[in-house]
């Protein structure tokens, strides 16, 4: 096989989280596929793709520093960052009593007053910790805000919390209120 690791999240995560009618896949409730109807579906698309298989998948998946999907048993799938429509099914998890959620400067003006909202997918993404958070936010801002959220009182107050993996959580929003920015 002749593209990376990389190059195959890329487009496994394109499969599962944005597109998967391109690639002829139904995802269940909970964004599961086979894998070996993912394996074909990539293998379709010809060229470089041509040769990949389960163990190519595998070996994505081992090696990847970002644990973006996830196997069990034959089935495959994005854990986090759906934009499909339709709503991926998330079992609610207890969340660390802090999170954090990463921005820049001019979405906090709206963040301030409206609360964290997905925006384009299907949940709000936030980190287990400030440097990831900061990370992420730097995509979009060379200055950005970072805000820690009050997952324990949010909890408590009802928002739903699903965990992503390591380092992401997933919520359905998060209210202004249990918002502050770290200094």
């Amino acid at each position: 096989m002749s593209t990376t690791e990389a190059d195959l999240s890329r487009l496994v995560s394109h499969a599962l989280r944005h597109q998967p009618w391109l690639y002829e896949l139904e995802l269940d409730d909970e964004g599961w596929v086979q894998i070996d109807q993912l394996v074909e579906a990539i293998c379709e698309q010809g060229g470089e793709w041509a040769s990949v298989d389960r163990a190519a998948l595998e070996k994505m998946y081992a090696t990847a520093t970002k644990h973006r999907h996830e196997i069990d048993g034959d089935r495959i799938r994005a854990i986090y960052g759906h934009s499909i429509p339709g709503r991926i099914y998330r079992r609610r998890a207890v969340p660390p009593s802090r999170l954090f959620h990463g921005t820049a400067p001019e979405s906090w003006a709206v963040i301030r007053s409206e609360g964290v909202i997905p925006m384009g997918r299907q949940f709000v993404h936030l980190s287990a910790d400030r440097e990831t958070a900061e990370l992420v936010a730097r995509r979009k801002s060379a200055g950005p805000v970072v805000l820690s959220v009050d997952s324990a009182a949010a909890s408590a107050a009802g928002i739903s919390f699903y965990e992503g993996n390591e380092v992401v959580w997933l919520a359905d929003q998060v209210p202004a209120q249990f918002l502050a920015v770290v200094d």
